[in-house]
């Protein structure tokens, strides 16, 4: 039966360490004999079904207890030249249980830095096209119950204003103690699929985030720090060796495949889920993420999806690449907009209420639209230095939701408003301008990731000197 057939498997590859053999390509056509009679009727179908698993019919928690006693164990290399092994992380997905929609297919960038899923095939709109079962879903929760909580790491962790990043850290205890168990982890090829070389925040040297725009170069400090939280915490760690918590290395590794690849639940934590975390981002996307009441992890198709398309999730709001940048370390071009790059320190009430907000502070990247609360913003900052009075009837306008009033306001001011919007574009272009330089003038070597950087401020420039072009009339 099925069922026995999984069981097999499980023992072969877990328990005696079969997977080492499949590493070098040894059994490799004795374990796939296996899997095509488990794994064929459950890969390619449009609806999908719970199917048995290796994870379930053996304890993660138990092959942990085993793990740090083995002397033969050869571990996942973290090296960023590293390769990764795809194809038997697919193959060790289909084992498990997997089930993917006819055409779902995972392609290599040609460099082999990039994995991302494509349809050969049409697909229809809110059609399943992608199931993961739970027991291969990684959570914090999970990971507090397998590891034990740590309450010295916590206390830490919310001394230093992160406790809602708890959850993350156990997900990062999590992935380090099954990179101790090496090959004997039931997660040993998924891990071994992972990038090794990130362009996120956390990669950046202190070098690459002086280079960079104020919230950009803010965003990916903020990665560092919360990074060096971790490392802090991990010193209070029971459940790992010391070799992987003086690895710092190792450490960065690990927090960022869990900063790059896990994503909230409708269950109030954070979890990664191994394929679904194959799904790039799009501003337009392809695919929803959805998990039903047992934990199990879907994928479904968002509209008609014609073959040769891409399948892409949303990591976040589009209209902010600057996060995107610093979390993921990416940079998306496709962004519809930016962040206006007004930088206020914390602003008070009255700017909130006008719209202060990174996510909301826009700059259109194709027609140089500026969005209305900026208009609002240098409206309200101007007038508290020329005329409070006016400001104040501007503001209460604004709340009461009076908009002839608000316009009235804003067609009398309106050229020293755009004079307002000419000075920071004109100043922050100059300010880029010495950064891209700076960028220019780095050593590659000591700091690889520079291109990434100047392409990264090519695009802001690109997108301010578009909203210039489409406003000139406004600075007469």
């Amino acid at each position: 039966t099925n069922l026995l057939r999984c069981f097999l498997i499980h023992i072969l590859l877990v328990k005696m360490k079969f997977l080492s053999f499949i590493a070098t390509g040894r059994l490799s056509l004795f374990v796939l004999a296996v899997l095509s009679d488990v794994s064929d009727d459950s890969i390619g179908v449009s609806a999908f079904r719970v199917g048995t698993n290796p994870f379930s019919l053996g304890s993660p928690k138990a092959a942990n207890k085993e793990s740090t006693t083995s002397l033969f164990v050869s571990l996942v290399n973290v090296a960023e030249n590293a390769p990764r092994d795809l194809e038997s992380m697919d193959q060790w997905a289909a084992g498990c249980g997997v089930q993917r929609a006819d055409g779902f297919q995972l392609t290599m960038s040609p460099d082999g830095s990039d994995c991302s899923v494509v349809t050969n095939q049409n697909l229809a709109a809110n059609q399943p096209v992608l199931f993961v079962p739970s027991s291969m879903i990684l959570t914090g929760a999970k990971a507090i119950d397998e590891l034990g909580s740590v309450e010295a790491s916590e206390n830490l962790l919310e001394q230093c204003q992160a406790t809602d990043q708890i959850p993350q850290f156990y997900l990062f205890l999590k992935v380090l103690k099954e990179y101790e168990m090496g090959e004997q982890s039931p997660w040993y090829p998924w891990l071994n699929s992972l990038p090794r070389y990130f362009s996120s925040g956390v990669s950046m040297t202190n070098f690459c985030t002086d280079c960079l725009p104020p919230l950009a170069g803010w965003l990916a400090s903020n990665e560092q720090v919360r990074f060096g939280h971790f490392v802090e915490a991990l010193s209070y760690v029971g459940c790992l060796n010391s070799e992987t918590i003086d690895n710092k290395a190792l450490a960065k590794w690990a927090y960022t495949v869990v900063y790059t690849r896990s994503f909230p639940n409708e269950f109030g934590d954070v979890q990664i889920a191994p394929m679904a975390d194959m799904f790039n981002h799009g501003t337009q996307t392809e695919i929803q993420i959805s998990s039903d009441a047992e934990g199990n992890c879907y994928a479904y198709s968002t509209y008609d999806i014609p073959a040769g398309s891409p399948l892409r999730m949303s990591y976040g709001d589009p209209t902010n690449p600057s996060f995107l940048f610093a979390r993921y370390g990416f940079l998306d071009e496709s962004s519809p907009a930016t962040f206006c790059k007004i930088m206020i320190n914390r602003p008070n009430k009255e700017l909130v209420d006008l719209g202060y907000d990174h996510s909301r502070m826009l700059f259109y990247k194709d027609t140089g639209e500026v969005s209305q609360e900026v208009w609002d913003v240098l409206l309200y900052l101007h007038l508290g230095q020329s005329n409070p009075n006016d400001q104040r009837t501007f503001y209460e306008a604004h709340m009461r939701g009076d908009f002839e009033t608000k316009q009235a306001v804003h067609a009398h001011y309106r050229t020293e408003t755009a004079n307002a919007l000419r000075t920071h574009i004109d100043a922050f272009l100059r300010d880029l301008e010495v950064l891209s330089q700076k960028v220019a003038n780095g050593n590659l070597n000591t700091h690889p990731r520079l291109p990434l950087l100047l392409k990264h401020n090519e695009f802001v420039k690109s997108t301010f000197l578009k909203v210039k072009e489409a406003n000139l009339m406004q600075y007469a």
